[in-house]
């Protein structure tokens, strides 16, 4: 993975602002809301994300769209995790 490419990709998207984001083993996020809309890109580790109900881990490679508004919780996973985020 090429966190560049990756970078650019999101850019291409509209996603104007990007960062890397790191939370150490078992961080954990209560409900919370997103201003706006938000891609996370996890580069390592794992985090499970919750919305409505539902409940989605997302591995290294993978990508969640958080849409704007929308209330998420978070748990990441024993190894913590490591991820490219854009907002839009």
């Amino acid at each position: 993975m090429n966190p560049g490419q990756l970078e650019k990709q999101l850019h291409s998207e509209g996603f104007r602002h990007t960062y890397v984001w790191e939370d150490g083993p078992d961080c954990r996020y209560a409900d919370h809301t997103h201003a706006v809309e938000t891609a996370h890109i996890i580069l390592e580790g794992e985090m499970t994300l919750t919305m409505g109900g539902r409940s989605t881990t997302y591995r290294v490679g993978e990508r969640c769209d958080i849409p704007a508004g929308s209330v998420p919780a978070a748990r990441m996973g024993p190894a913590g995790c490591r991820c490219l985020i854009g907002e839009k």
